[in-house]
């Protein structure tokens, strides 16, 4: 029997699976097909492919500059360099953006190096036994561990949980927001000088020139187009159904940049339901000894990479 079953192979996840290896037996569940959760990749074609979930990371507290410092000497991460245009014109510090060398994903691959991995694997249920923990999968099969770690968002947390969590927890009000995200690669066009947009837009928010990581040379252009919270809110539940969702995202970022929308080659939306909680909550994690069950996720302390980091380290003081 695995001593930590760990749901989720973002950076919450991945860091905490990591630290337990050192003395534990793990095994990871993702139900997505790969790891990174938030701080996803997505292929096009070859070696083409976008950042679709976390653009960058700017680290902040010393503990995970140090912890950044590492993985870029490691070449894991490396410096996304280039002109950064903010048309919101707001007033902001001039941090180093560190990438994943071939996808912003290395972090969670790096950590989960040696340890058990099973993608496509959605945890329907889990159910204490006294001694160990089941889980039940959405494909039928059943696992068992000693222990379960739960890095999931707030919302999917209190459904596959609540028997099991303490009231502070369940009652944290917690607003978890949404993101849509559109990729589209455009032929035959002049590679430009420009890293990334931050739009003053009610619908686009950002947008990252894929090509300006200098992971891939092509002669598309890829861009990977994020949507305001706001505009978000009315539409994430939708946007799979309404293709005027997606038309409209694309149309936003063809007027604000002079594209051609016959030259566009490629295009996917991917909606993030849960992107990300700007507050944090008043716990950075969570342990139970007498269910032998943990919470870590970055939407307990932040909004950031950074906060899965802090939450993930937070949580691995309190296992004995």
């Amino acid at each position: 029997m695995i001593d930590f079953c760990i749901l989720g192979s973002g950076v919450s996840g991945s860091t905490i699976a990591n630290l337990l290896s050192r003395k534990y037996k793990i095994q990871v569940f993702d139900k997505a097909r790969g790891p990174g959760g938030r701080a996803s990749n997505k292929r096009f074609k070859g070696n083409l492919s976008f950042d679709h979930g976390v653009q960058y990371i700017s680290p902040e507290t010393k503990e995970f500059k140090k912890f950044i410092a590492t993985l870029h000497k490691k070449n894991v991460l490396k410096i996304w360099n280039g002109n950064h245009l903010d048309l919101t014109f707001q007033k902001k510090t001039m941090n180093k953006k560190f990438i994943g060398r071939n996808g912003n994903n290395a972090i969670s691959k790096f950590l989960l190096k040696g340890i058990k991995q099973s993608y496509s694997s959605q945890i329907k249920k889990i159910i204490f036994k006294k001694n160990f923990w089941e889980l039940k999968l959405a494909g039928g099969e059943t696992h068992h561990a000693r222990s379960i770690i739960l890095t999931l968002p707030h919302p999917q947390l209190k459904k596959l949980a609540k028997r099991y969590l303490i009231k502070r927890l369940l009652k944290q009000k917690i607003n978890m927001e949404p993101n849509i995200t559109t990729m589209i690669a455009i032929k035959n066009q002049n590679q430009i000088p420009i890293s990334s947009i931050r739009f003053n837009n009610e619908i686009v928010a950002w947008a990252a020139n894929e090509n300006s990581k200098k992971r891939f040379k092509s002669s598309f252009n890829l861009w990977t187009i994020q949507s305001s919270t706001n505009w978000a809110k009315k539409n994430i539940n939708n946007y799979k159904k309404k293709k005027s969702v997606e038309d409209s995202l694309i149309a936003n970022f063809l007027s604000l940049t002079g594209y051609e929308k016959n030259k566009i080659i490629f295009k996917k939306t991917h909606g993030w339901k849960y992107s990300y909680n700007f507050k944090g909550s008043s716990i950075k994690s969570y342990w139970d000894k007498k269910y032998r069950l943990g919470v870590c996720a970055d939407w307990l302390v932040g909004s950031k990479v950074e906060s899965a980091w802090i939450s993930a380290n937070d949580l691995n003081k309190k296992i004995k």
